[in-house]
C-alpha cells in the first residue's frame, strides 16, 4: 500500500493529491492561472494536515511530467525533487495526457457508460490552434503517439472514420471544439474536463508497485518542445 504525494503543474491547473493504495484521500486544487509557485508547497502542507499524515510517512512523490506548460512543469518537478531529496523518497513521474485520459476513462464508467465503447483524446493548449494529444483506448494503451499538432477539420480523420466517439477533454478540447465538432458526429467533448493530480494516483500506484522510479538528480520534465523565449517587452530591453 503506497501513500504517494501526487504533484499536476502541467496546465493552468495547480493541483495536488494524497493517494493511499492508488485512491486519492485528499486533494486541493485551483485553476488560477499563474498561481502554481505561491499555491504548491501550502496545498502540499494542507493535504498532509487533513489526513493526519506527516511528510515522513510517505511512500514517495510522483509528477506530472509534461507535455504542458513550461513554467508549470518546471515548478511542479522542481518542487517534487525538493520533497524527494529532503524525504529521501523516490520520484515517480506520470504522463499528463496519459493521466487526462485515465480519468476520463473511469469518469466514464462512474456514469455507467462502458469505456472500451470510446476512444481517448486528451488536449493540452500549446497556444493558438496547437494542441500537445495523443489517442488512448479504454486500457490507456497509446493508438496515437504524444505530439505536438495544429488541429484543422482534417484533424483525426482516420480516426473519425472508425465510428468510435471519440472523447475529447483538458485545456485544449474547447478551442477545437466548433473545428473538430462539425468534423464528425462522433466526436464528443468534455471541455470541462480539466488536468487533476487525482487523476494521476492509480497511475503512480502502478508504477510504485513495480518500483518504476525515476533518477531524481536527472529527471527533466517531457517539454515535447523546445522552449522560445519571447522577446521582452520591458521598456529598454530588445
Amino acid at each position: 500500500m503506497g501513500k504517494i504525494l501526487n504533484i499536476e503543474t502541467s496546465t493552468r491547473v495547480c493541483s495536488v493529491a494524497l493517494s493511499v493504495d492508488g485512491k486519492t484521500v485528499a486533494l486541493q486544487e485551483t485553476d488560477t492561472e499563474s498561481s502554481h509557485a505561491r499555491q504548491i508547497t501550502v496545498f502540499a502542507e494542507q493535504i498532509m494536515y487533513q489526513s493526519g499524515l506527516n511528510f515522513q510517512d510517505l511512500d514517495a512523490i510522483a509528477v506530472s511530467k509534461g507535455p504542458g506548460s513550461y513554467t508549470g512543469l518546471r515548478i511542479g518537478v522542481s518542487t517534487a525533487k525538493g520533497f524527494c531529496y529532503s524525504l529521501d523518497k523516490p520520484l515517480i513521474s506520470v504522463g499528463s495526457l496519459e493521466s487526462l485520459a485515465g480519468g476520463m476513462v473511469l469518469k466514464l464508467a462512474t456514469e455507467g457508460k462502458n469505456p472500451d465503447n470510446f476512444l481517448f483524446c486528451p488536449m493540452i493548449d500549446a497556444r493558438r490552434m496547437e494542441v500537445y494529444t495523443a489517442i488512448y483506448d479504454s486500457r490507456l494503451h497509446e493508438v496515437k503517439k504524444v505530439a505536438a499538432e495544429i488541429i484543422d477539420e482534417h484533424s483525426f480523420a482516420d480516426y473519425f472514420k472508425r465510428k468510435k466517439p471519440l472523447v475529447f477533454m483538458g485545456d485544449g478540447a474547447a478551442k477545437c471544439k466548433e473545428v473538430l465538432g462539425k468534423a464528425s458526429p462522433y466526436a464528443i467533448f468534455r471541455e470541462a474536463f480539466l488536468a487533476s493530480a487525482t487523476y494521476m494516483a492509480p497511475l503512480a500506484e502502478e508504477k510504485f508497485k513495480t518500483g518504476d522510479f525515476e533518477d531524481t538528480a536527472y529527471f527533466e520534465p517531457y517539454y515535447l518542445k523546445d522552449f522560445v523565449a519571447g522577446i521582452p517587452h520591458v521598456k529598454g530591453l530588445r
